[in-house]
């Protein structure tokens, strides 16, 4: 069964509605540093989801073509933002759009130029749409990020090669509060880098994945990371790394935020690439 969360009470929407408005308000000053980002053009193509209930009788799901930021958003882009947009810094952003852990790596002993080149997370939801709308762009859907994430460095879709699958799975044994690596890694299939062994990373459709009920309401969101897969009913399972995302991401809400969650942006496609 798809179950589909909706942000409910008016005080939620109200302040959906106001993170997409303070985003468009500085659409137009992103301008300058869009130019610098790269963006990777993903042709369209069809995935066999890990959701169950992707389409009826779980046959492929379309995907549409689309733009896909090369690499995950930086501490150093994530601070300039931060200067351009000074309602998202952390003693200014609402509390209803972060939660008291949002950005709290910028409080620690590391200076900013050690943190420059590692992916921001601490990032809650809110705050990762209202900066790629700053980019003229937006977050992925999961089934976005799972057709890219598919690919390995030779393959758009590797999923059933074991030794990809063990590779990608090796990174979930790191503790959770070890330092990120750079990024920078090896570009996939697509030109795509660091899709796994760095960061989790939000989707626009988070709240609307295939998950049990129970699992939205197991507390820290960090402990998803290595007991919440065993909430959820999909195929595929042999993926375990890829339905652990699923986990995680299901048991959130817009204004959480951990310290391995982090996030990219994608474009819709010109009109003469789809």
């Amino acid at each position: 069964m798809m179950r589909h969360r909706r942000i409910t009470g008016r005080q939620q929407a109200a302040a959906w509605l106001l993170a997409v408005s303070l985003a468009a308000a500085g659409g137009a000053v992103a301008g300058d540093t869009a130019q610098a980002v790269e963006y990777v053009a993903v042709p369209a193509g069809l995935l066999n989801s890990v959701l169950s209930g992707g389409s009826a009788g779980n046959l492929p799901v379309k995907v549409g073509a689309f733009a896909m930021r090369s690499e995950p958003v930086t501490n150093r882009e994530f601070q300039a933002f931060l200067a351009a947009h000074p309602e998202w810094q952390r003693s200014e952003a609402p509390p209803i759009f972060v939660s008291p852990n949002y950005l709290r790596q910028f409080d620690g002993p590391e200076s900013a130029a050690a943190l420059s080149r590692q992916p921001v997370t601490n990032v809650s939801w809110f705050a990762a749409q209202a900066y790629c709308e700053s980019e003229n762009a937006r977050l992925p859907t999961w089934y976005e990020w799972e057709y890219v994430a598919a690919a390995d460095e030779r393959r758009r879709d590797a999923r059933k090669d074991p030794a990809w699958r063990a590779r990608i799975l090796a990174w979930y044994a790191h503790p959770s509060g070890s330092a990120h690596a750079s990024i920078g890694g090896k570009p996939n299939a697509y030109g795509v880098r660091d899709m796994h062994g760095v960061i989790w990373e939000w989707v626009d459709d988070f709240n609307a994945l295939l998950v049990s009920a129970d699992s939205r309401d197991q507390g820290d969101p960090e402990k998803l990371q290595y007991c919440g897969a065993g909430a959820i009913s999909l195929q595929d399972r042999e993926n375990f790394a890829v339905l652990m995302r699923v986990a995680l991401l299901s048991a959130l809400k817009g204004n959480d935020s951990t310290n391995d969650l982090g996030f990219r942006c994608v474009r819709n496609a010109n009109k003469e690439d789809q």
